[in-house]
């Protein structure tokens, strides 16, 4: 019982991370006029970059997009470099 109430835990871990990763990819595409496939790539080379964890920077992506407060500094650097990567896509200011 205990094993499936952990992989329960697990899993709803799982739904909620991706819940925020796909948000995040809603504002890239929003504001970069990129498709959903080219906005989670754009993400997930930020990542790359910035050696950070995926659902890190989507967090972080969805707080600017809330309160516009600035990204942190290595997560903005990887994802304007991420964007220069995807023609007519602008990059990210403060």
């Amino acid at each position: 019982m205990a094993r499936l109430e952990e992989e329960v835990a697990q899993l709803r871990q799982a739904i909620a991370s991706h819940t925020v990763i796909d948000q995040a990819v809603g504002v890239v595409v929003c504001l970069h006029r990129l498709s959903p496939a080219d906005g989670f790539t754009v993400l997930r080379v930020t990542s790359q970059l910035a050696n950070t964890k995926l659902h890190t920077v989507a967090e972080a992506v969805l707080d600017w997009a809330h309160t516009r407060r600035p990204l942190p500094a290595p997560i903005m650097d990887a994802l304007n470099e991420a964007l220069r990567a995807h023609p007519g896509a602008g990059t990210v200011g403060s």
